[in-house]
């Protein structure tokens, strides 16, 4: 089972804000930075691509199929 999406957001002592998307796949991502800049009332200095970042989400398909017995 693939796991929810969540953003982890650290503030340091020196009041430094950092934050790291998890199971985000691809440049969704980068959706959410504007999100964060007006949450926290910041603007972006560094950023950087998770492993996430290329990765794909797996979409798991369950098949049912008749078998006749014998």
């Amino acid at each position: 089972m693939a796991e929810r999406p969540r953003i982890v957001i650290t503030v340091s002592s020196s009041g430094e804000v950092s934050a790291e998307t998890h199971d985000i796949f691809g440049d969704k991502c980068l959706d959410y930075v504007d999100v964060l800049e007006d949450l926290l009332a910041a603007r972006t200095l560094h950023s950087a691509f998770t492993a996430d970042h290329a990765r794909t989400a797996t979409v798991l398909r369950q098949e049912k199929h008749d078998v006749e017995r014998a």
